[in-house]
């Protein structure tokens, strides 16, 4: 609408207004113009910050999908399930409730046997 308006219009509503409102007049009513517009374009601008962030949100969600399990491939050797044991301390001594009387030798310890074999 105001792309197609050329000088000539301009001036002809310029005088038009300055004849209905006077030249008192006219300075505060343009302010009160300028703050109008000042506020719808904070208000467009407020409302398309808004729309675009809820759109990228959107899309944020739409991306983290959860996806199936994954069948194993053909061919492949299935992983057995691991099982946490503790471990034997290899100096018994620090050891809450070690009893130095009761405690086998390194030898007859039962774990450091096992890992002696491996």
């Amino acid at each position: 609408m105001m792309s197609s308006m050329g000088f000539s219009e301009t001036i002809f509503l310029f005088l038009l207004a300055l004849v209905i409102f006077g030249p008192k007049k006219l300075p505060e009513i343009a302010r009160q113009v300028g703050k109008a517009l000042n506020e719808f374009r904070r208000a467009s601008n407020e409302f398309k910050a808004q729309i675009e962030s809820e759109i990228s949100q959107l899309e944020v969600e739409n991306h983290q999908q959860i996806l199936p399990p994954s069948q194993p491939l053909q061919g492949s050797v299935p992983a057995s399930p691991l099982t946490l044991e503790p471990a034997a301390s290899p100096n018994p001594a620090l050891e809450p409730g070690f009893d130095p009387g009761s405690a086998p030798p390194a030898s007859e310890h039962p774990e450091m046997a096992k890992a002696r074999d491996a």
